[in-house]
């Protein structure tokens, strides 16, 4: 079974600030930060954040069958403000996923505003499509929430997160 989810929401802040963000390792940084709950921690295992990069993702304490799981930044496109992540080892793929890729995309929609979009790209076998359920946009509309209460305090001489 294949499945996509996506959410978006709209930031106070030019594209290009967000992307300073998004394109970068900076936001598994600001997640571990001040997300706790949904990311413990993440080890750069090969690379230097750029495409081609392995990251070791290690979920909370507690998080229901995920400890952790690596991932490898697939496809990072500065002038397209597109950054997409592949669960490659771990995770989902231990629970009957055969694909899992996160996209976060920064679209600009005016000289002072842009849309931030995560979609999820999924493939589970036939025999675990009740893990399908395990799928969930939430906490990457958190990350989304969190980025964009990031940038719009920083813009407005505030201290930022």
């Amino acid at each position: 079974m294949f499945g996509t989810i996506s959410e978006e929401i709209e930031v106070h802040v030019p594209a290009n600030e967000a992307w300073k963000i998004y394109g970068t390792i900076q936001l598994a940084h600001i997640v571990v930060k001040e997300l706790p709950n949904i990311i413990h921690k993440v080890d750069i295992l090969e690379g230097d954040g750029g495409v081609g990069s392995v990251l070791k993702v290690t979920f909370p304490p507690g998080t229901p069958l995920l400890t952790s799981h690596k991932e490898k930044f697939v496809v990072i496109d500065d002038d397209k403000r597109v950054k997409i992540a592949q669960v490659v080892e771990g995770g989902l793929l231990d629970l009957g996923f055969t694909l899992y890729k996160v996209k976060f995309e920064v679209i600009e929609k005016g000289k002072e505003t842009c849309i931030t979009k995560s979609t999820i790209e999924y493939e589970v076998k036939e025999e675990a499509i009740a893990n399908a359920s395990f799928v969930s946009i939430q906490p990457f509309v958190a990350i989304m929430n969190l980025v964009a209460k990031y940038l719009t305090q920083g813009k407005d001489g505030q201290a930022s997160a």
